[in-house]
C-alpha cells in the first residue's frame, strides 16, 4: 500500500512539472513566432528542448529546393539566449548565428533538397537552463 502511494505521488509531481515545462514552451514558441510574417507559413512543427547547463538539443529536418525557409530559435523572452548552427549531413556546419549577434532568426534560399541537422545550445552568459524552441518557415 505504501509503495503504490509512493508510485502515486512520484507520478502526480512528474505531471505538475511536465506541465510546467510544457507552458514555458508554449510561451516561448509565442515570442520566437513574432519573426515570422505573413509571408511565411509554418513547417507545422514546434521543435522543443528543455536544456540544462551546457547541453545540446539536436534537430533533423529535410529542406527542399527551390524554397526560402526562415528559422527562428528563442528560449527565454529576449533575444541572444540560443545559439543555433545548420549543418548537412556530413557535419558540414552551414551556419552559425553566433557570426550574426546571435540573431533569433535567419533566412536560408535552399537550391537543392537536403537533409539538415540544427544544433542548439543556451547562452550561458544569459541562462543556464530553459526550454530551447525552434520553428521553421517556409515562403509558398
Amino acid at each position: 500500500m505504501r509503495k503504490s502511494l509512493l508510485s502515486f505521488i512520484t507520478l502526480i509531481v512528474l505531471s505538475f512539472s511536465s506541465f510546467e515545462a510544457n507552458a514555458q514552451c508554449d510561451t516561448i514558441a509565442t515570442v520566437c513566432g513574432q519573426h515570422f510574417s505573413k509571408a511565411y507559413l509554418s513547417d507545422g512543427q514546434e521543435y522543443r528542448a528543455l536544456l540544462l547547463d551546457d547541453q545540446t538539443a539536436e534537430f533533423h529536418l529535410t529542406l527542399y529546393g527551390g524554397s526560402v525557409y526562415r528559422f527562428g530559435a528563442c528560449s527565454g523572452l529576449d533575444d541572444g539566449n540560443l545559439y543555433f548552427r545548420l549543418y548537412d549531413s556530413q557535419r558540414n556546419e552551414l551556419f552559425s548565428n553566433q557570426e550574426y549577434e546571435i540573431a533569433p532568426y535567419w533566412d536560408f534560399e535552399v537550391e537543392h533538397t537536403l537533409d539538415v541537422v540544427v544544433e542548439a545550445n543556451l547562452n550561458q552568459k544569459k541562462a543556464s537552463s530553459g526550454c530551447a524552441v525552434l520553428l521553421v518557415g517556409f515562403k509558398p
